[in-house]
């Protein structure tokens, strides 16, 4: 377990019971984390049972951004201060063991707990949004036309405080008992990494291909 001053309490929701050894608390794993990752996972109650809704996100300092229509129900909802879960997840290898019960994952992952705040400020509103494009793809926010205001009416933007959240993270090779090592099938990590490909150019493009997007 690592708990350093750097640490974001570690309250009974967040604190890592399965393999602790795997758990960590310091704010510089989790933010590293957010900060590689693109797709989050928000889980809330609603009137109608549990809901877990994939969207993208950004981080301004200790606070996760998350944006959407003005026309969505999970938004709407979270506006309201009901508690929700937030979960992100990096696949870095597939663990092949020597028995079917230990094969595994290296991973990284952070689960955060909170209650999200609306943003309706329009300065802060526009800042907002350039946090999340700028986490998408760095310089891009310079490049493009801003939003309309009609365009920030229709869009509604939430932060939810990194107060309460804890990292998990898996590395390594198979943890295989000691009787299978002598077992004659190959065993080791298989790296998973995800990389961006060459641009595809929209048939209308008029642009040049920006130095951001060039793979050089």
């Amino acid at each position: 377990m690592n708990e350093t001053q750097n640490a974001v309490p570690a309250t009974k929701r967040v604190r890592v019971k399965r393999l602790p050894d795997r758990a960590r608390y310091d704010r510089e794993t989790i933010e590293a984390i957010l900060d590689e990752a693109f797709i989050c996972h928000v889980g809330f109650n609603t009137e109608h049972g549990p809901v877990v809704i994939p969207t993208g996100y950004g981080r301004d300092g200790n606070n996760l951004i998350i944006h959407g229509s003005a026309a969505s129900q999970m938004l709407r909802d979270l506006s309201k201060g009901v508690d929700v879960c937030v979960t992100v997840t990096i696949l870095d290898g597939l663990v092949l063991a020597r028995s079917a019960f230990h094969h595994s994952m290296n991973y990284r992952s952070v689960v955060i707990f909170g209650k999200a705040e609306l943003i309706t400020e329009k300065e802060e509103k526009n800042r907002a949004l350039e946090i999340l494009s700028e986490h998408i793809i760095r310089d891009r926010w310079k490049d493009v036309r801003p939003p309309s205001d009609k365009e920030l009416k229709a869009t509604t933007v939430l932060r939810l405080p990194i107060d309460e959240a804890s990292a998990k993270v898996r590395v390594g090779p198979p943890k295989d008992d000691e009787e299978d090592h002598s077992i004659n099938v190959w065993a080791g990590v298989v790296p998973f990494e995800t990389t961006l490909g060459a641009p595809i150019a929209d048939e209308r493009n008029i642009g040049a291909l920006p130095g951001y997007l060039r793979q050089e």
